[in-house]
């Protein structure tokens, strides 16, 4: 079993870790490229960047987990993360802007999700599935907590002011990194092992399946994170009633993780992948009356967090009973880096679409996508779900 003080731990490492490097650029990207004078597609490059650089090392990292396990890996990152965001603050121009978010990218895949899930696991073996999803309650809320911060923080110091403030958060997660524990758990004798045992028939189908599921999830999660303040601005909700809206979107996320510990824990990983991703294209069409309707804004983020919420729960334990859990930080290390690639096309996509069509053709490709995770989820569940053929 895993202490609760390590499921604590990592999940205020989530909460803080998400808040000032993945949603950094959500609230701080309009006054960076006012600031700075350059073009929107420029500095939410920046992030694009930094998603490629988690993409590129991502095997290597997740190898590094399995061998040397959470706590000197993520805290490393945790340095890292601080050091990105104060070079961002100090950033004037394109090279270092670049840089920054270069650092941030590396320190991401040290500290986020994934390499929290391969810490666990590595601890935890096929019964890290509580924790997974128990971190990731506190992690739904970042957007939720740090997007308020982020835009009250840089009306009253701007951008420069944020990012700096962003980087003694980060260093505020090395303790709790460093309280991960060395241990790796050990595979018990056949009969003490779950009844879910670890599905290996047809392993190349379902890291395809999976790798489709996360990837697609992953991208539209990146535009989400970075662009839907700006979709429901465009769609005519007020500037200010679009951040407090967008931050719903948290709230949505952690009341699904919350319902999934508290009922959810029977349901098998691949049934929860088939019920998250139903959620999603909903929610998506929910967003085109976000114009007309001030509910139907709410809802949108409320769904959109909802599903992303449960997918990332698939994201970590569908590997558990896909794959080997011993080799849990190698193999989804593999499988997740087209997820970062991918996401880092993201901004610039939904920008270029924006642009040239509109916030509603935004949504309609979402509302596609989402259609093509649901069509992943069901084929995964049908082919590799116990009582499956």
């Amino acid at each position: 079993m895993i202490a609760r003080r390590t499921v604590l731990a990592l999940g205020l490492s989530q909460l803080v870790g998400w808040g000032v490097t993945y949603y950094l650029v959500g609230v701080l990207g309009p006054a960076m490229a006012a600031d700075l004078a350059w073009p929107p597609s420029l500095v939410y490059g920046g992030f694009s960047a930094a998603l490629v650089a988690m993409g590129l090392v991502s095997p290597w990292v997740g190898a590094g987990l399995d061998r040397w396990g959470g706590r000197p890996v993520m805290a490393a990152g945790s340095v890292l993360a601080a050091v990105g965001c104060a070079v961002l603050a100090a950033a004037a121009s394109v090279p270092a802007y670049y840089a920054a978010w270069v650092v941030l990218g590396l320190a991401m895949r040290m500290t986020l999700y994934d390499a929290a899930f391969a810490a666990l696991a590595r601890i935890g073996g096929p019964w890290a599935r509580g924790a997974i999803s128990q971190i990731t309650l506190l992690g739904g809320l970042a957007s939720t907590a740090f997007w308020p911060i982020g835009h009250l923080l840089e009306t009253a110091f701007g951008w420069r002011g944020a990012a700096l403030a962003y980087a003694g958060c980060a260093l505020l997660t090395l303790p709790l990194h460093l309280a991960i524990p060395a241990g790796r758990w050990a595979a018990p004798a056949p009969a003490a092992r779950p009844a879910a045992a670890p599905v290996r028939a047809g392993a190349l189908p379902a890291g395809f399946l999976y790798g489709l599921i996360v990837t697609l999830g992953a991208f539209l999660n990146s535009a989400m994170s970075s662009l839907m303040i700006g979709i429901l601005a465009g769609l005519g909700v007020a500037a200010g009633l679009a951040v407090w809206i967008s931050t719903l979107r948290g709230v949505g996320q952690s009341a699904a993780r919350l319902a999934e510990i508290l009922f959810g824990g029977r349901m098998h990983p691949l049934t929860l992948a088939v019920l998250a991703a139903a959620i999603l294209p909903p929610a998506f069409l929910a967003g085109l009356l976000s114009g007309s309707l001030t509910t139907a804004a709410i809802a949108f983020a409320l769904l959109y967090g909802a599903g992303n919420g449960l997918l990332t729960i698939v994201r970590g334990t569908a590997p558990l009973v896909l794959f080997d859990p011993g080799r849990y930080g190698a193999v989804a290390g593999r499988l997740v880096a087209p997820s970062f690639l991918f996401s880092a096309a993201a901004p610039l996509a939904y920008a270029l679409v924006l642009e040239h069509w509109g916030e509603a053709a935004a949504l309609h490709l979402s509302a596609a996508l989402a259609t093509v995770v649901l069509a992943a989820a069901i084929l995964l569940r049908a082919r590799h779900a116990p009582g499956s053929r």
